[in-house]
């Protein structure tokens, strides 16, 4: 693809003036962290439909895409939370209006793909492998890499323009531009280092003073690696990270045996800024402790959310729609848990997700299995009239049969033919009041201040069969 190369920052504002005025353009990016803390660029790439340029973030000053990004133009991109960083980063801002092709695509019935993929599949153009082990902040860069680079870029707004088809013919751009607008205003500003320690591998375990310690030297490690632009890993490997966690030391001698750490000689100031997040590890009070989202839900709460998460996930393949735009594990627990902001109580999404579980934690819906049990619907409650129970298979061992309380063997109540199989439902769920007395006893498991019970020929806590 022929391209433009920018090295100096008054082809830049050139560039600048003539995109600004552009209803869309493309916009890409290359960039490295695996070395630092914060994303290194090393390549800028747009379009527009008369070209590409490729713009040189190390022999030019990037602010000056604010004036572009604060144009009326939409900005095309494919999976942008990373280039919103940058740009935040490197200009101070995003833009004014945002297409990611990656969830347009979502909402076309295309899932989530890479752009190759998403590219092949729409426009039927096959680009280049991505070059994974390029580096990109060296110069000069190859010829084959800036091709790569450019037809990347170059796909943008053919793929835009089919994409914005495609989802108004399915009645869902407004649902396409509402997400964008979502992920363009989403909080990018760098992890809170009291929440690092939820990465560690095995956090959920951690019980105890063991979290306070978490916190504190997890916060310490983010911090610094912060201050020297420097992966968290090189400034205390995860691994003597979490050895101090489970045997906190209280000497430089004790933490010169962590695991992870023998063999390394800390320097003086390194070594006691991690014994004093130590000890203020083992001191942290009950209050001060950051807990993950998943552990302040109610734990009762806890089969309801694996109810609907996989009702979500069904119903997005029957709509279309990659399931993490409809709702993801994390959105339910923040609906469940009543959080003002909560993702799928918003928008497209409140009808779809919000108001069905509502309803089946009100015990108004009930969640039923069909198709010999490989599709879930929810469904109205059936009332207070018993649900017949289906037939026991054909062959099934007296000893099963005779577990069903209060019914001898083979026995038919008087004044009932004999149960015939319900046309669709195998097994339901629904949440109902229990009251207070008979929670501790009952063995059916809790959702909030509901029981879940399994619902073949249930008629509530007093006519349970």
């Amino acid at each position: 693809m022929p391209h433009t190369w920018v090295d100096d920052d008054d082809a830049l504002a050139r560039l600048v003036a003539r995109l600004r005025d552009e209803p869309a353009y493309g916009l890409d990016t290359e960039f490295h962290r695996e070395r630092t803390y914060w994303p290194r660029v090393g390549l800028v790439q747009l379009s527009w439909p008369d070209g590409v340029a490729l713009v040189d973030p190390l022999a030019v000053d990037l602010t000056a895409l604010a004036d572009l990004l604060d144009g009326p133009g939409t900005m095309v991109t494919h999976a942008a939370d990373q280039d919103l960083e940058i740009l935040e980063r490197s200009c101070g801002r995003g833009p004014r209006a945002l297409f990611d092709t990656q969830i347009a695509a979502g909402f076309c019935g295309l899932g989530s793909p890479s752009l190759g993929a998403l590219v092949e599949r729409v426009l039927h153009i096959r680009l280049a492998k991505a070059r994974r082990l390029t580096d990109w902040t060296r110069r000069p860069l190859a010829p084959d890499d800036l091709d790569y680079a450019a037809d990347d870029v170059a796909c943008l707004l053919d793929l835009h323009r089919e994409l914005v088809t495609r989802a108004e013919a399915a009645g869902r751009l407004d649902w396409v531009r509402d997400e964008c607008e979502e992920r363009l205003h989403r909080d990018r500003s760098p992890q809170d280092p009291d929440t690092a320690w939820w990465r560690l591998k095995g956090a959920g375990s951690l019980r105890g003073r063991a979290r306070g310690v978490a916190q504190t030297v997890a916060a310490w490690r983010e911090r610094r690696a912060r201050e020297l632009d420097r992966p968290p890993r090189t400034v205390l490997p995860d691994l003597a990270l979490l050895g101090v966690v489970h045997r906190p030391p209280r000497t430089r001698e004790e933490l010169a045996a962590v695991r992870g750490l023998e063999g390394r000689r800390l320097r003086d100031d390194v070594a006691r800024e991690l014994l004093e997040a130590v000890t203020a590890g083992l001191g942290l009070p009950e209050a001060e402790l950051r807990l993950p989202a998943g552990e302040r839900l109610d734990r009762a709460l806890a089969p309801a959310v694996t109810l609907l998460a996989a009702w979500t996930g069904q119903r997005a393949a029957e709509l279309g729609l990659d399931a993490a735009l409809l709702a993801t594990r994390a959105d339910l627990e923040a609906l469940l848990r009543g959080d003002p902001d909560a993702r799928a109580a918003r928008g497209w999404r409140r009808e779809l997700v919000a108001e069905p579980a509502r309803r089946l934690l009100a015990g108004e819906l009930v969640v039923a299995l069909e198709a010999g049990g490989h599709r879930l619907v929810l469904e109205e409650r059936s009332g207070p009239a018993e649900r017949e129970a289906p037939p026991e298979p054909p062959g099934t061992p007296p000893t099963h049969r005779d577990r069903r309380p209060n019914r001898p063997t083979g026995a038919v109540p008087a004044g009932r033919e004999p149960a015939r199989p319900p046309p669709r439902v195998d097994l339901l769920f629904g949440c109902a009041d229990v009251p207070d007395a008979a929670r501790s006893s009952s063995p059916e498991r809790m959702c909030g201040g509901r029981h879940l019970f399994p619902r073949q020929g249930y008629t509530g806590p007093t006519g349970r069969r």
